[in-house]
């Protein structure tokens, strides 16, 4: 009986990124900016592309469900860690944890399947012009974003389930800003060897799967390239890949240094590359995709004009409803 109320914690204790107490209003204030810029940035590009005609293509329906994922991925962490900041007592509670947890695999690999989806895109684009239409028809994109959700929902409920079931008794103090599954599992007094086995089986293989995908298809990609006899069109081929690939780099390069090493060395140093994948890289997203596509910040600059002339639209009637007839 004692055992299984051990298995029941109340809460867990997040220590955050720092245990000062003048680094908190500074953290705070950095992260707010951050949230809010990821937010608006995010709803920006969503909201260009559904409302320009030209950008109706399976390329920016990825795109926007990818800023979609990004909203939720860091609403998922970013409000409790704003929260904490501003509290003493920095606690989450037992089942809010393992919520947080779930909803962050959920967001985190529905982000990596569809970078992978996104760069089999751009191999049918670029290596398969002629039948892109048909490769890539609306039913296969839905299909493919289907199994992405799919996917991620089942693998995450996979590894929520396996922390539910360890024993926690020497300590419920997380080192980390966010119920991630490694520094959570440090704190099991029962064996963690399950957990450790699905997440180097199951686990690697569902974050290695998108990466190989990404990496054939733009092996593929560059081996086209090389062919094009023309410079003007291997310069065009590459710039439609760029910001994909920048914004590949920066997410497996920051989850591989964190995840790919034994769950005994989690350090300090982990936490602030983990803030790189979930943080940084939702808000820098749009900046990428806009800056380095030609489309994409035509169409953002048509939507700013278009809510620009609507707000002078509305400046401009206020005066007279105000004096009425």
């Amino acid at each position: 009986m004692g055992m299984f109320n051990l298995t029941r914690l109340s809460e867990f204790i997040l220590l955050g990124l720092s245990s000062r107490p003048e680094d908190q209003k500074p953290l705070f204030a950095l992260f707010f900016i951050i949230y809010l810029v990821t937010l608006m940035g995010n709803l920006l590009i969503i909201m260009a592309i559904r409302s320009d005609p030209k950008l109706q293509n399976p390329m920016y329906f990825f795109l926007s469900i990818l800023s979609f994922a990004d909203i939720c991925y860091t609403t998922v962490i970013v409000p409790k860690m704003l929260m904490n900041f501003l509290s003493e007592t920095k606690t989450i509670a037992y089942a809010e944890c393992l919520t947080q947890m779930y909803f962050f695999l959920v967001f985190g690999n529905m982000d990596s399947y569809l970078l992978a989806v996104m760069a089999i895109d751009r191999y049918v684009a670029i290596c398969n012009p002629f039948h892109y239409a048909t490769v890539m028809s609306h039913r296969r994109c839905v299909l493919l974003l289907s199994f992405s959700i799919v996917f991620s929902c089942l693998h995450s409920l996979l590894h929520v389930l396996l922390v539910n079931r360890l024993i926690f008794c020497a300590s419920n103090v997380i080192h980390h800003f966010f119920c991630d599954v490694s520094p959570v599992l440090k704190l099991s007094c029962s064996s963690t060897s399950i957990n450790e086995l699905v997440a180097m089986t199951e686990g690697l293989a569902s974050v290695m799967a998108p990466f190989v995908c990404i990496t054939t298809s733009y092996l593929q990609i560059l081996i086209a390239v090389l062919k094009m006899p023309s410079a003007a069109g291997k310069r065009k081929a590459f710039s439609t890949c760029s910001s994909h690939l920048t914004v590949v780099t920066l997410f497996y390069g920051s989850i591989s240094y964190v995840y790919l090493q034994p769950l005994s060395s989690y350090t300090v140093k982990d936490r602030i590359a983990t803030i790189i994948y979930t943080v940084l890289t939702s808000m820098l997203n749009p900046f990428i995709y806009s800056l380095r596509n030609k489309d994409m910040k035509r169409g953002l600059e048509k939507l700013i004009n278009r809510m620009k002339s609507q707000m002078d639209k509305l400046s401009s009637t206020e005066p007279s409803e105000i004096r009425g007839p």
